[in-house]
């Protein structure tokens, strides 16, 4: 549920997600069954949370908003608004047993970045000058706000897909530099999805009846590839071993470290550790791809992690470094005396890249990088072996731990 008098993207802070919740959550049973998938975006978007930038961030956590949807709405009744929720915790763990498809995708962006035969639709494309009128009011759109109906995301990547024909790479790169929810994970699996290569053979083609209807006549396109075959590509790499939790050890002198993959660090404080002497930034927004990032994104980004280290300086000691150069992390380190520092583990994407050459550089000097994994990702992970509809089977394993004295079956 969005403001419809917003034009620019939204506060970054969690006292705004956590407003953005409570308008949301009477809505977020039968109603959002009923009219999840309308893009009314001259209207602000009324039927949808808009809570997406806020999740991706973890400003606000996958548990507080089911928590706060089960304590209105029985799980049957809500079953697909929680549904939608999870759907990015089960794209993480699929990606994290397969990373190989985040590093393949990069690579093919990066090939179409340097063979040049579609720069100029490209560029007509990306400027929202297609000819196609709700592809160019979507683009419009997405680089005012930041923001898209999840409808509106697939029909604008089959276009792009099978009716301008252009690389899917491209696209997905255009939503990680524009949408401030771009996440390694849920973006590249989606356009995967649409193209048909994460489902090999099963593609989405974007329908103008279905444009018509769900957007209420704002718009009737014309001209758009109805029958097209999908794409084709290697089968899905095999599966690696899910990362296991890492323990602070409580007789080190320790750091926090916060990154834009969690900015709810509450969790970081539940096991004894050493004494906490200060706490210093991770900025990898420039890394979600090689073009520049939109300022928008770059801009909400850093403000949610100002916000987080603001609300929980009490909890971390002195403030130290923001910066997007590991090594100045590493220096902080040094000249602090930290023998440990302790960060939310950030999953498969640039976030994991910047710290693994923090993990190479402290590993030097004798410190220790402990990446603490929430117990819901633990909880929640394995199961992502396969399509999605084998994992909801676990959802109601997932809400039971929870809110074991709060959820029904589904």
């Amino acid at each position: 549920m969005t403001d419809p008098t917003e034009n620019t993207p939204p506060p970054a802070t969690r006292t705004h997600a956590l407003e953005r919740l409570r308008r949301f959550v009477p809505i977020a049973g039968r109603d959002y069954a009923a009219r999840r998938n309308y893009d009314l975006g001259s209207q602000g978007h009324p039927d949808v949370s808009g809570l997406s930038p806020y999740l991706r961030h973890r400003l606000i956590t996958e548990p507080e908003v089911i928590a706060a949807v089960l304590g209105r709405h029985s799980a049957s009744t809500a079953e697909k608004f929680v549904q939608e929720v999870v759907w990015r915790t089960y794209w993480k763990g699929w990606l994290e047993m397969r990373p190989q498809v985040w590093a393949d995708y990069r690579q093919g962006l990066s090939r179409v970045l340097n063979d040049g035969r579609h720069d100029d639709r490209l560029a007509a494309a990306s400027a929202g000058q297609s000819g196609i009128d709700c592809f160019d009011a979507w683009m419009g759109e997405l680089v005012t706000t930041g923001y898209l109906h999840n409808h509106a995301r697939m029909w604008m990547a089959s276009i792009w897909i099978f009716t301008l024909r252009l690389p899917w790479e491209a696209g997905a790169d255009l939503f990680m530099r524009h949408l401030l929810d771009g996440d390694p994970a849920s973006n590249t699996l989606s356009w995967r999805w649409v193209a048909g290569l994460q489902t090999q053979g099963k593609h989405y083609i974007a329908r103008p009846d279905n444009i018509t209807r769900y957007t209420e006549g704002r718009f009737a396109p014309k001209g758009l590839v109805t029958d097209a075959a999908p794409l084709s590509g290697p089968p899905h790499p095999p599966r690696r071993p899910l990362p296991a939790d890492a323990r602070p050890d409580p007789g080190l002198p320790t750091g926090i470290l916060l990154t834009e993959e969690d900015l709810s660090p509450g969790f970081l404080f539940d096991d004894a550790q050493g004494p906490i002497l200060g706490h210093a930034g991770l900025m990898s927004v420039a890394g979600r791809s090689p073009l520049p990032v939109a300022d928008p994104v770059t801009a909400f980004t850093r403000d949610a992690m100002m916000d987080a280290r603001a609300r929980w300086s009490g909890r971390m000691g002195a403030p130290g470094p923001l910066s997007d150069d590991p090594a100045v992390i590493a220096a902080w380190a040094v000249e602090l005396g930290l023998g440990q520092i302790v960060t939310p583990y950030a999953p498969t994407g640039p976030t994991m890249k910047a710290l693994n050459m923090l993990e190479a550089m402290l590993s030097e000097v004798g410190i220790t990088l402990i990446r603490r994994i929430r117990s819901y990702d633990q909880a929640a992970w394995p199961h992502a072996t396969a399509g999605f509809f084998r994992f909801k089977e676990h959802i109601p394993a997932l809400l039971g731990d929870i809110l074991p004295d709060s959820v029904d079956k589904l």
